[in-house]
Parts: C-alpha cells; sequence; structure tokens
C-alpha cells in the first residue's frame, strides 16, 4: 500500500505542471494582447504603425521564449509570475515609445529610439532569464558561494566610486561604469549577489540570531556583538550614500537585508533596532551631504524652489492631476514635461495619461508580482530559499514603494526606476533575474518528493522502555 501511495503521490505532483503552464501561456498572451492594445492607442494618437507591427511581433517571440524556457526547465512553477513581468514590460515599451514621439531625434536615420533600445534589452534579459533557468537546476545551489557572491557584489557595488568621474558619473551620481558609449549600473547586479550572500549568512548563523541575546521589555535583544553584520550594511549604505550619491540604492539595500533579518529571526527586537540605526544615519547623512539636504527641502516644499530643484517634482504633480481618475489618454497628455520621464518619473506618465486606475493596475500588478513570490517563497522547505525568496519579493514591492512615495511627495526623491517599466538595461536585466529566480524557487517548492511513509515495526521489535513502580506512584 506504501508503494501505490507513492506512486500516487508522484503522478499527481507532476500532472499540475502541464496545467500550470497552459495557464501561464493564456496569461502570457493577454498580457501581449493588452500590450498591442495600448500600442495600437499609441499608433492612432500618434499617426504612426509601421513600427508598431514588428516591435510587437518581436516582443509577442520573446515572450513565447521566456514561456517555452519555463516550460522546459521549470514545468511546476508558479504560473502568474512570468505574466505580470511580461505586461509590466510591454507596457513600460509603450510608454517609452510614446514619449520617444516627442523627442524629434528619435528613430531617425542619426539616433536610435529608446524604445529600440529598450526592446533589445528585453531580448537580452529574458535570454538571460532562460539561461538562469537552464543552469540553476537547484535553487539552493547559490548557497554554496554565498561569500564569493558577498565579495563580488561588494566590488560592483564600489566600483563605480573608485573610477574617475568621466567614467562614472552620469547627473551628479557616481553609479555608473562608462565605456565609449556603453554604460552599465552594476549596482542593480550588486543587488541580487549581496541577497545570496545574507541568506546564506543568516542560514549558517542561524542559531547566533535566534538564540542569543538579552531579555529587555518583554522582547530579546541581540548582542552588540551580534549587530555587526547590520552595522556593515548601514556603514555600506553610508559608503555609497557618501562617494556614489545613491540614496536610492542605499535606502533599498539597507531596507531588504534588515526585512531579511526579521525573516529569518521574527524578532521586532530587530526592526527596533535597524529603524534607530537609520534615524542616525539620516540625520548624518542630511548634516554632511548637501545633495541629501536638497532632497528633503524639495520634499517639504516643491514650489519654493519651482524654477530650480523643485521644477521636476512640481511637473510630476501637475501632470499626475491632470490626469484626474481615468487619465488624458495615451499620447493626448503632455508627460515630456517632467524631466527624466523615462526612467526615474516614469510613474507621473502613467498617473498622467492612464489617470488614478491605470496606476492602481499597475501597482496591483507589482502587489501580485510580490505577493506571488511571497508565496514561492514560504512553499519551500529549506530555510535558505525561504531568506532568498523573501529577500527577492520583498526587494520588488520595497523598490516600488521607494518610487511611488519620491514621486508623489510621501518620501524624498531617491533616483530609482520602478522595475521592468522604466528605460534602463540593468535594472532590466537584474529584475529578470530576480523573476527566474522566484520561478526556481516556486518550482522546486511544489516538486520536492514528499517524505516516504515507514512501516510499522513489528510489535515483537518495537523499542521498549522499563518503568518501575515507584515512577507510577509520583504520576499518581
Amino acid at each position: 500500500m506504501g508503494v501505490n501511495r507513492f506512486r500516487h503521490s508522484s503522478h499527481t505532483v507532476g500532472s499540475p505542471g502541464r496545467a500550470f503552464r497552459g495557464a501561464e501561456l493564456v496569461l502570457c498572451a493577454g498580457a501581449v494582447a493588452l500590450t498591442a492594445f495600448a500600442a495600437v492607442i499609441l499608433s492612432a494618437a500618434a499617426g504612426t504603425g509601421a513600427t508598431t507591427l514588428s516591435t510587437l511581433g518581436i516582443f509577442a517571440a520573446l515572450t513565447l521564449v521566456a514561456h517555452l524556457a519555463v516550460r522546459r526547465w521549470a514545468p511546476s512553477a508558479d504560473p502568474v509570475l512570468l505574466p505580470c513581468a511580461v505586461l509590466l514590460n510591454g507596457l513600460g515599451l509603450v510608454l517609452i515609445d510614446r514619449l520617444d514621439h516627442e523627442n524629434p531625434l528619435a528613430g531617425s536615420s542619426t539616433q536610435a529610439s529608446d524604445a529600440a533600445h529598450q526592446l533589445i534589452w528585453t531580448g537580452i534579459g529574458i535570454g538571460l532569464f532562460a539561461l538562469m533557468l537552464a543552469l540553476v537546476r537547484d535553487h539552493t545551489a547559490p548557497a554554496k558561494y554565498g561569500y564569493t557572491c558577498g565579495l563580488a557584489g561588494l566590488g560592483a557595488l564600489l566600483l563605480p566610486a573608485l573610477l574617475p568621474a568621466q567614467y562614472s558619473e552620469v547627473n551628479g551620481g557616481k553609479s555608473w561604469i562608462l565605456l565609449h558609449g556603453f554604460s552599465i549600473q552594476p549596482g542593480e547586479f550588486a543587488k541580487v549577489l549581496l541577497l545570496i550572500f545574507v541568506a546564506a549568512f543568516l542560514v549558517a548563523n542561524r542559531e547566533l540570531f535566534t538564540t542569543a541575546g538579552h531579555r529587555l521589555l518583554g522582547m530579546t535583544f541581540p548582542r552588540l556583538r551580534d549587530l555587526a553584520p547590520l552595522l556593515l550594511v548601514t556603514a555600506m549604505s553610508l559608503l555609497v550614500l557618501m562617494y556614489e550619491k545613491n540614496l536610492g540604492f542605499s535606502l533599498l539595500v539597507f531596507g531588504t537585508v534588515l526585512a531579511m533579518i526579521y525573516i529569518a529571526t521574527d524578532r521586532v527586537s530587530w526592526l527596533i533596532i535597524g529603524f534607530a540605526m537609520f534615524a542616525v544615519g539620516a540625520t548624518l547623512a542630511y548634516s554632511m551631504f548637501p545633495h541629501v539636504r536638497v532632497r528633503v527641502e524639495v520634499w517639504q516644499d516643491p514650489f519654493a524652489t519651482y524654477y530650480t530643484t523643485g521644477y521636476q517634482i512640481s511637473q510630476a504633480l501637475f501632470g499626475m492631476a491632470t490626469g484626474g481618475l481615468l487619465g488624458t489618454g495615451i499620447g493626448a497628455g503632455r508627460p515630456q514635461e517632467v524631466p527624466f520621464a523615462k526612467t526615474d518619473f516614469i510613474i507621473s506618465t502613467i498617473g498622467e495619461e492612464l489617470g488614478l486606475a491605470g496606476l492602481t493596475a499597475v501597482l496591483a500588478l507589482f502587489l501580485i508580482l510580490t505577493l506571488r513570490g511571497f508565496v514561492a517563497a514560504l512553499a519551500t522547505r529549506d530555510a535558505f530559499g525561504k531568506l532568498l525568496g523573501g529577500g527577492l519579493a520583498f526587494s520588488i514591492g520595497w523598490q516600488l514603494f521607494v518610487v511611488v512615495g519620491g514621486v508623489t511627495k510621501l518620501i524624498p526623491l531617491t533616483g530609482l526606476t520602478t522595475p521592468f517599466m522604466s528605460y534602463g538595461g540593468s535594472s532590466l536585466l537584474a529584475n529578470y533575474v530576480i523573476v527566474a529566480l522566484l520561478i526556481r524557487i516556486s518550482h522546486d517548492a511544489r516538486t520536492a518528493p514528499p517524505a516516504p511513509a515507514r512501516p510499522a515495526a513489528p510489535l515483537a521489535e518495537a523499542q521498549t522502555q522499563h518503568v518501575s513502580r515507584r515512577w507510577l506512584g509520583r504520576g499518581q
């Protein structure tokens, strides 16, 4: 009977994979259809359409490649993760193309459009997505190279600060590597490498973080020497803020690592300590760095410096107010009035032309992607998968909160880009790697073989224990 039960379980584990991939294919087709619908509206508004058909055809082919990669190497994975990424990527392509129409040089013989570049990066990103699924057959494999990933991530993060300004500085921030017309932002890849290291480190030192500590006010606080990892992350964030002027990435890394420590320990005391460190670090940054003070002042009152530092956020607020509930329609607004509308402020473009309804739908897509990532992390049976999946999923949601909060003046501007939607190859490649890892974790969680039922031992071979009458008397 035990053999029959095991065969039945293996059959039920394998058969849902085909249903998952069928559902994923339908959802991906719907994502491509929605992208095509938005592109058709843009074509009607802009009076173009020749390049739209070819672009949509390439995008549909790339989506099919991504689906086939999941079908081949992760057939039992969550069917919702990839379609969400595809739809966000497709809408981003349409909006970047829409902003290209406001640039008279875009698409000319002397300058290729940013939408064309983004489509190329989409192809590279999906190729990297498929390569990750093919090479990483077990989500626990990166844990073997945890310290190597940490060292590589730290090097990639700090490298732009060591380079001369002509090879690393863009718009006052030193977070790039610029070589002969080619640019890359290594911090996007450092984010993934550092999360792998943090997950491996927390698993290896789990007892240290969960057992040792001092009781105070009903909570267990870690010892001073156990604060070294969080202090190291805080120092690294301040270094990035000091030498690279990258406020967004500092906040992203610090917040994600703090969340992973809380997931690993389930102690509120770590959050309290983390918030205290953040308050101290923010105070020091405000007093020491002029660019931080400028962003705080703009956040407090952007209209006071409307013609200088407050112009960008003011125009974004005007645009979203113009969009109202339903928006002006794709191609009917003026999002180009906002500087860097394709990158840091693509959220304001969505709010103006798609309105509050469209922006809410986009935020709901990110919410679904984040929650399904957490579901994949919770479903896996090993600690490394839970921490890595939780950290990756949290990084997407946390980055979106920081971006939307900055654009809507909820928090100071940070310079982060919207995942999958903003123009830029580094961010797109890194986020496709994140989705690939989440899909791998989801597949491994759904296909892990059940523990075989242990046959009952005969009564004659069962272990026995001598119990004295004195012990029985105490029990009475």
